[in-house]
């Protein structure tokens, strides 16, 4: 008699999805404010508020200090204001950061699914591996942080070295972001895109980008992506 067929399995449209670090797992504005103005006043320059450090967030660390010094990339203090940032921010990046709420249970249902997770952020790679190990440890399997000579977001290049790593498609990954470069990056990258609206970008900000999925909660995120196909893995 031929041997009874096993419970179905569900396969479900992304088995990877990689996460942006800042203003969507980690609300880490206030650190990155305060090493902003630590470094603005190093150099006698007025301190920036939140707000205006929000703006000037998500293309990487030298885009930032760009954003906040007066002359901008002109400015003749650039790049020594760049190495006090990136030195006082290293030491200081887990001072007033937080998870958002529902954040590391979403992780750890996507986890218990099978889906492999990634951090890709344009943050320093020390502090991006400092801060994914300290909240979210073992539920992250490979995180890919802001170096020299690998081209930053909205480039493809971070994305797709994460996605080699964990042994990913782009066609069946999914990449979550808070922002405008998150939604280049996907599609640079031939992933699907979803923007979570608790950011550091306003809805207003975020509401002429097309995107695959936008999610108000963290409970949202395991729940778009568990939706099964009608394949069998």
């Amino acid at each position: 008699m031929p041997a009874k067929a096993g419970p179905r399995v569900p396969m479900y449209r992304y088995n990877v999805v990689l996460f942006d670090l800042d203003g969507t797992l980690l609300n880490t504005l206030e650190d990155l404010t305060d090493a902003v103005n630590h470094t603005l006043r190093r150099f006698g320059h007025p301190p920036r508020t939140q707000d205006e450090v929000r703006l000037s967030v998500g293309n990487g660390v030298r885009r930032l200090i760009e954003g906040v010094l007066p002359l901008g990339a002109a400015d003749p203090d650039m790049e020594n204001a760049l190495a006090v940032f990136k030195r006082y921010y290293t030491e200081h990046c887990d001072v007033r950061t937080h998870p958002y709420e529902g954040v590391l249970e979403a992780l750890a249902a996507l986890g218990e699914a099978g889906v492999r997770l990634g951090i890709v952020s344009n943050k320093n790679e020390d502090a991006v591996q400092a801060l994914s190990q300290a909240y979210f440890g073992s539920l992250v399997s490979v995180v890919v942080g802001g170096k020299d000579g690998v081209p930053r977001k909205p480039a493809p290049d971070m994305p797709l070295l994460a996605l080699q790593a964990l042994g990913g498609v782009p066609e069946r990954a999914l990449y979550v972001g808070d922002s405008d470069v998150d939604v280049q990056t996907a599609k640079g990258a031939g992933m699907d895109c979803m923007l979570v609206t608790w950011g550091f970008r306003t809805p207003e900000e975020l509401a002429g980008l097309t995107v695959m999925y936008r999610a108000q909660d963290a409970a949202e995120i395991p729940a778009l992506v568990l939706q099964s196909t009608d394949e069998e893995s």
